[in-house]
C-alpha cells in the first residue's frame, strides 16, 4: 500500500482552508480552479484516487479520473455529487454528518425567532434613530406563543431543531417519505397535510428531484396566514416564485431563510419583502465547526486508504470496498 503522501487528492475549486492544510500536508494534492473535465491533466488521470470537494462533481470529471476510488464531500447534503454515477462505477462517496447538527439547529431556531419577532427589522429601528424620533418599534402581530410546529425531514439535524421546538413549549409533528421508527412526534403521510395541522413549517429536506419545489404554492396556503415558514435545507426544495407570492399577498405571515434555489442569488422579491429575515447560507457557517467538517472529510480519506473504509458513506456507496 502508498504512503498516504503519494496519493493524489485533487480539489477542485474552493475548499475550506483547513481541509486544503490537512489535505496539503497528508496526501500529493492536486488543485483546478473549477471541476470542469477539461481541466484534468494526463498526470491527473494518471495519479488521482481521490477528490475533497465542497464545490459540483459530475459524471464528467469522474470519468476524466481513471484511478478514482473515493469523493470525499464537504457537507451533509451531497446532491452535488453525482453519487449513482459514482456508485456504478463503484466510487465510495462521504458526507460530513453529525458535526454540523448542533449548529444548523440554532440558525434554524434563530430564523424562526427573527421571522416572528422581526428582530431584524427592530435593530434596524433602532440603529435608524427611529426610537427616539418615533417611538417604540411596533408590537409584533406573531408571537412564538402557541404554536405548532412541523419539520419536513425529521433527520439528525431536524430532531435536534424539534429538541429545541420542545423547550419552547411547541408541539412537533413531521413529514417524511417514510414514518421515523420511535418518534414521539406525529407523522403526516404528506407535506399539505402537515402544513394544514401547523403553524410553523421547517424545512430540513436534502436537495434532489424527490425534493424539488416540494414546498409550493397549495403547501403555503395550508400553513395559513399565521405561518411562518424556516428553509435550513435546500433552496430547490421551495418554490421561491409561490413562496414570494405568498408573502406578498399574506398566505403566510413571514418567513427565514438560509438557502436559495439558484444561490448566491436571492430573487428580488424575497429581497424586498419585509416580512423575511434571509441569510446568506450559514447554518454551519462558525469556525468551530467548519473545522469539524474538514476534519471528517479529510479522515473519511485517510481512512479510505489506510483502514480500507469510510468513515460516513452515503447511504448510495456504503456497501463499496476498496478496489484491489
Amino acid at each position: 500500500m502508498k504512503a498516504l503522501g503519494e496519493i493524489g487528492v485533487l480539489v477542485p475549486g474552493p475548499l475550506n482552508e483547513h481541509a486544503r492544510q490537512r489535505i496539503g500536508d497528508t496526501f500529493a494534492m492536486e488543485h483546478i480552479p473549477t471541476g470542469d473535465a477539461t481541466l484534468v491533466t494526463p498526470a491527473m488521470a494518471a495519479s488521482v484516487r481521490g477528490i475533497a470537494s465542497m464545490a459540483p462533481v459530475r459524471a464528467p470529471l469522474i470519468d476524466a479520473l481513471p484511478k478514482l476510488e473515493i469523493i470525499a464531500n464537504f457537507g451533509v447534503g451531497y446532491d452535488a455529487v453525482d453519487s449513482a454515477h459514482a456508485a456504478a462505477k463503484g466510487i465510495m462517496v462521504t458526507n460530513t454528518p453529525d458535526v454540523l447538527t448542533e449548529e444548523v439547529a440554532d440558525t434554524a431556531l434563530g430564523l424562526l425567532i427573527n421571522a416572528a419577532r422581526e428582530l431584524p427589522s427592530a435593530e434596524k429601528w433602532l440603529r435608524e434613530g427611529r426610537w427616539p424620533k418615533e417611538g417604540s418599534y411596533p408590537l409584533t402581530r406573531a408571537t412564538l406563543r402557541g404554536r405548532h410546529a412541523g419539520i419536513f425531514g425529521l433527520g439528525r439535524i431536524g430532531k435536534a431543531i424539534a429538541v429545541r421546538l420542545e423547550v419552547l413549549g411547541m408541539p412537533v409533528a413531521y413529514h417524511n417519505r417514510n414514518p421515523v421508527e420511535g418518534s414521539p412526534y406525529t407523522y403526516y403521510p404528506s407535506l399539505v397535510e402537515l402544513a394544514k395541522a401547523v403553524d410553523t413549517l421547517i424545512c430540513v429536506a436534502p436537495g434532489g428531484k424527490g425534493t424539488e419545489k416540494a414546498v409550493n404554492a397549495e403547501v403555503l396556503k395550508a400553513l395559513g396566514p399565521n405561518g411562518v415558514f424556516v428553509n435550513v435545507g435546500r433552496g430547490s426544495s421551495v418554490d421561491e416564485d409561490a413562496l414570494a407570492a405568498a408573502l406578498e399577498s399574506g398566505t403566510i405571515h413571514a418567513a427565514g431563510l438560509d438557502v436559495f434555489a439558484d444561490e448566491p442569488n436571492v430573487p428580488r422579491r424575497l429581497l424586498d419583502a419585509p416580512n423575511t429575515c434571509l441569510l446568506p447560507h450559514v447554518g454551519s457557517a462558525s469556525v468551530y465547526t467548519r473545522d469539524a467538517m474538514a476534519d471528517l472529510q479529510v479522515d473519511n480519506l485517510a481512512s479510505w486508504f489506510s483502514e480500507g473504509k469510510a468513515i460516513t458513506p452515503v447511504s448510495e456507496t456504503r456497501h463499496l470496498q476498496p478496489k484491489s
